[in-house]
Formats: C-alpha cells, sequence, structure tokens
C-alpha cells in the first residue's frame, strides 16, 4: 500500500530496509530470541504495508478517548472516570462496522475522510490498576508511526509517565506531547507554566525538545458539537485544539507520513538489534570461561600424562630391580655351584636345579606378579581419579548450558579392573605363550612345565633359565662319567668348569636381559595404550561440552558481525531518510 506513493529513492530505502529486517530476523532466530521479540519485528516489518498509525498513550483518565472524540467531532469512543478502555481500539475509514482482529485489537469503522490516509489508536491507561492494561499498551508501542502522549494538565509529566516515555524513546518513536484538560487551570499563565514544566521534563528525558500541545478535549467538542455562533467560536479558542488538529490532519501530509512510516520500523529494528548484541556479548562472555575450562582441562590432561609416564617408570623399575637381584643372585650360584668342590652335586642335576629354584629364582616370579598387578591397580585408580576431578571440574561449567547442550557431559564412568587386568596382561600372556614354545623350555619335566603354567611372565623366564642349568650339567655330567685319572680330574677343575661357568653366567645375563627386554616391551605397550585409552575416554566424555563451546564460539562470533552489520545499516538508513524533528 504504501509503495503507491514512494519516489524512486524512498522504494529504494524501502527495499533495503526490508533487507535490513528480514537479516535480523534471521540472526534472531539464530540466537533463539524471545519469540515476542521476533514477532515484534515481523510486525513492524508488515507496519510498511500498512496505513500511517498514529497511537495515542497516556495515564488512565487522562482523556485520551476524550481528545479522539474531539478530533471527530462526536462522543463516538465511550468516555468516563471508571477503566472504559480495556482493550486496543483501533479507527479505520468506514461505514458502521466493528470486528476484532486476530491480535485482538477491536477495529472501529468511522466515516472521516482523514482516516482514509491514517489509522488511530486508543490504548488502555498506563499506570492504572489493572496491569493487563499497562502491557497491552507496552506491546503496541512498537507498531506505532507517531506517537500522541496524552497527559493532564493537573496531574502532568508524571513519574510514572517518565518511564512510559522512556519506553517510546527506546522503540525510537516519535513523539508528541498533549497536554489535556487545560480548561483545569485557571489562567493562561498557569498554561504556561504547564507547558514549560512538560517540555523542559521532556527535553531532559529524550535529548530533543518535543512538540507540545496544550488541549482541552472536552472543550473542542463540545465546540464541534455546538451550533454555529459566538459561543461555538469562544469553545475553540478555549480548547486551543486549533494547532493539533492542525497538525494531525495537514501539517502530517503524505510527504511527512511516508517518512516517519520509513523511520518506525528502523526504531524498532534497532533496539531489538541492540538488545541482542548484549545477549551475545554476555554469552560470549560466559563462553570464555567455558574456553578457559577446556584449555585448563587439556593442560591438566597434559600434566596427568606427564606424570604416569614419570610415574610408571617407577612401577618399571621396582620389576627391573627384581629382575636384577635374581641375576645377581644366579651369578653368586654359579659361582658357588659350578666348581670342582661340589663335583658330586654336579652329578644330582634334579637337586641343582631345585637349588637353583629355592636360591635363584626365589620368590622373584611372585614379586614380579605383584607389582605388574600393583601397576594394574595403579593405572586403573589413577584413570578414575583423572576422570572424576575432570568431570566435576567441567560439570560445574557445563551445567550453565545444561538446557543447550546436545548429550550429557562424562556419560556413566565404569570401574572395571578386571577388563583392564585382561588388556595389560594379554600381551603379556602372548609372550608367555610363544617362550614355552621355546626348545630348551620343552625340555623341563612335566611337573614343572605344569607350574610354569600356573604362574606369571617371569617364572618362565625362570623356566628357562633352569633348562639352561639342566643342559649345562649334561654336558657336564658327560664330562664328569669320562673321568679316567686324577690329571684328567684337574683339568677338568682348571679348564672345563671355569668355561661352563662363564659360559652359564653370560647365558643368564643375556637371557635374563632379554626377558627384562620383552617384560619392559610389553608393559610399556600395555601402558601406553591404556594411558591413550584413558585420554581419549576423558576427552569423548567431555565432547558434548566441547562440540558445545565450540559451536556457540562460532555461531556468537558470527551474529556479533552480522549484528553489527545491520546496525551500521541501520543507521545509515535512519541518517538518509532523516530522523524526526
Amino acid at each position: 500500500m504504501l509503495r503507491r506513493f514512494l519516489t524512486s529513492r524512498q522504494d529504494e530505502w524501502l527495499r533495503e530496509e526490508r533487507e535490513a529486517l528480514t537479516r535480523l530476523e534471521g540472526v534472531l532466530h539464530r540466537l533463539d530470541a524471545d519469540p515476542a521479540d521476533v514477532d515484534t519485528l515481523r510486525r513492524a516489518r508488515r507496519q510498511l504495508d500498512e496505513l500511517f498509525l498514529l497511537v495515542v498513550v497516556g495515564e488512565f483518565n487522562s482523556g485520551k478517548s476524550a481528545f479522539i472524540n474531539a478530533l471527530l467531532g462526536e462522543p463516538f469512543l465511550p468516555e468516563g472516570v471508571t477503566l472504559t478502555t480495556a482493550q486496543i481500539h483501533m479507527l479505520r475509514y468506514g461505514h458502521n462496522d466493528r470486528h476484532i482482529d486476530p491480535s485482538g485489537v477491536v477495529i472501529l469503522a468511522y466515516p472521516a475522510e482523514w482516516l482514509r490516509d491514517i489509522s488511530i489508536v486508543d490504548t488502555p491507561g498506563t499506570n492504572a490498576v489493572i496491569q493487563q492494561h499497562q502491557q497491552v499498551t507496552e506491546a503496541f508501542i512498537p507498531r506505532s508511526d507517531l506517537v500522541l502522549f496524552v497527559t493532564s494538565a493537573d496531574r502532568p509529566f508524571s513519574e510514572s509517565e517518565r518511564a512510559f516515555l522512556e519506553l517510546i524513546q527506546a522503540w525510537g518513536k516519535k513523539v508528541v506531547v498533549v497536554i489535556n484538560k487545560i480548561d483545569l487551570l485557571e489562567t493562561p499563565e498557569e498554561v504556561d507554566q504547564v507547558v514549560t514544566f512538560v517540555q523542559e521534563g521532556a527535553q531532559r528525558l529524550l535529548g530533543i525538545r518535543p512538540e507540545i500541545f496544550p488541549v482541552s478535549a472536552r472543550l473542542a467538542l463540545r465546540s464541534k458539537m455546538a451550533p454555529e455562533g459566538a459561543e461555538r467560536d469562544a469553545l475553540w479558542e478555549r480548547s486551543r485544539f486549533a494547532p493539533l488538529e492542525t497538525y494531525i490532519l495537514r501539517t502530517l501530509d503524505e510527504t511527512e507520513r511516508i517518512r516517519l512510516k520509513l523511520l518506525s520500523p528502523l526504531g524498532v529494528a534497532q533496539r531489538l538489534a541492540g538488545r541482542y548484541m548484549e545477549v551475545v556479548r554476555g554469552r560470549r562472555s560466559l563462553l570464555a570461561e567455558d574456553v578457559a575450562t577446556l584449555e585448563a582441562v587439556e593442560s591438566q590432561l597434559a600434566v596427568y600424562e606427564a606424570d604416569m609416564r614419570r610415574d610408571f617408570r617407577y612401577h618399571l623399575s621396582r620389576i627391573d630391580n627384581t629382575l636384577n637381584e635374581m641375576t645377581i643372585r644366579g651369578l653368586d650360584f654359579f659361582d658357588e655351584t659350578v666348581r670342582l668342590g661340589r663335583l658330586l652335586d654336579l652329578l644330582n642335576p634334579e637337586r641343582l636345579r631345585g637349588e637353583f629354584n629355592r636360591v635363584v629364582v626365589a620368590d622373584t616370579v611372585a614379586r614380579v606378579e605383584a607389582y605388574v598387578g600393583e601397576m594394574i591397580d595403579w593405572l586403573v585408580d589413577q584413570d578414575f581419579r583423572q576422570w572424576q576431578a575432570v568431570m566435576e571440574y567441567v560439570n560445574r561449567r557445563a551445567a550453565e548450558h545444561e538446557d543447550r547442550i546436545i548429550g550429557r557431559v562424562g556419560g556413566d564412568f565404569e570401574l572395571n579392573r578386571r577388563k583392564l587386568l585382561d588388556s595389560v596382561g594379554r600381551a603379556a600372556q602372548q609372550v608367555v605363550r610363544s617362550y614355552d614354545h621355546d626348545r630348551q623350555a620343552r625340555e623341563i619335566a612335566s611337573s614343572v612345565q605344569t607350574a610354569v603354567a600356573q604362574t606369571a611372565l617371569v617364572e618362565v623366564g625362570a623356566v628357562g633359565l633352569g633348562a639352561l642349568l639342566v643342559k649345562l650339567l649334561a654336558t657336564t655330567l658327560a664330562d664328569v662319567t669320562g673321568l679316567l685319572a686324577a690329571s684328567v680330574v684337574a683339568a677338568f677343575g682348571f679348564y672345563v668348569l671355569p668355561a661352563r661357568r662363564r659360559k652359564a653366567k653370560n647365558e643368564l645375563r643375556a637371557r635374563v636381559d632379554a626377558l627384562r627386554s620383552q617384560l619392559s616391551d610389553v608393559l610399556t605397550r600395555q601402558f601406553e595404550e591404556e594411558l591413550t585409552r584413558s585420554l581419549a575416554r576423558i576427552r569423548d566424555a567431555l565432547a558434548p561440552y566441547a562440540r558445545f563451546v565450540r559451536g556457540e564460539q562460532e555461531k556468537l562470533e558470527q551474529a556479533e558481525r552480522e549484528l553489527s552489520e545491520i546496525q551500521a545499516e541501520l543507521r545509515r538508513l535512519r541518517l538518509e531518510i532523516g530522523e524526526g524533528q
């Protein structure tokens, strides 16, 4: 409807304005804005296609309905000291029609020619006993193109009126102030004093000097309803209604109405853009703490990872020390056993093997098994403690966004020691099986093999050493049974046994080193897998929160950029179209 009267430049402004408002609506949707705000913006955009909307507001019993009746020239709207206006009433051009539109506004038809170009709205009184009346009026302000603010001469510019005027200004609406009921004042000087008081107060509040019209709507209506004559003219003169009527019916010509019509949605859009820019910045400030939380968690995990590797070396060193102690005992055992003085013992390999297991192997198997078990318990405990600490820390922050995070932060952490034990032990058991297939291990008696099957990795190493000893003793026994003379025995003591002893020591060291290396590799590999799994589990548990933070950060950064661009565009349009004077 508006487009029919526009110049090409005005038409361009209208197009640009629609684009800016549509873009702003898209941003509000992405920010999950209050549906009422989105609806307000849509109404403001639709308002561009409707008649110029003059909205009359003011406190209860300030004379709003009386003013409109004076403008119409008859008591069309009910008046009184009671709460006569409980709904929005919109007057449009027409004949004998009354209906309620979908938004609940009462549409009234009246055959005044000037209503062909202007719709006038009567609102419920503000500062009324019924709070809903004020809320209805406040909600309608964004739809207005011009606000006629009616105050009463006997109580002008009250505190509640100041507050309501601030609301009107916040929506960027042009305001014209009507001081009604000047007939209650005794002299023209009193009227001038009231005008000055309202003017100064409004200027301090709005930052501009609004147009102010002191009138008596009651006298104006009486004048219009009176027969022609001196009395009618006197009433009209005393009402001082002419300048206001001229302003509404003449000054608000087509050009001025179009200008105000184009400016009106800009004020609404600027208010909403400003409001949600504050929302975005508030959310970004809150989100900065979430980003810091995730960075702190990553820092904690890095420390946790370093501490775990350091402590693992300690656990591994205990196993290494146990193997070193067995090596030392083995070397001492060979020095004590493989010598000529124990030749008779060398003839009894079963006895030597038992002694080897008792003296050299001793409690090595049990100790290593215990250390591996303690290491597994340590892994489980540290994993759980770190997971619990991180989840408690993060959930304190995540609770701020609980209603908007997709997925549960943390989930269930199941402490499953057996699963971890199996995982750590699986590769070790593979080493056990492969070592069982070694040729030397097969030479051990079945009773020893049964015992080996019931022990851990280190015992397999010990069995290998036992097999080595048996083989060594077997060759030594063959040498002993071949002795025929004392000289040969001496040679055996001086040459054969030392060589066998050196070989046994070297093989002992080599086999223990190989065992140590295998055990270290297996445990290190399993530790790294468990540490990686532990860190991954924590990061997976954090994933919903981290996704939310990253996604929200990107969304808010984009929203802030767009809102800034939209605000710049709205300011440009407002400047070019020209703010109301």
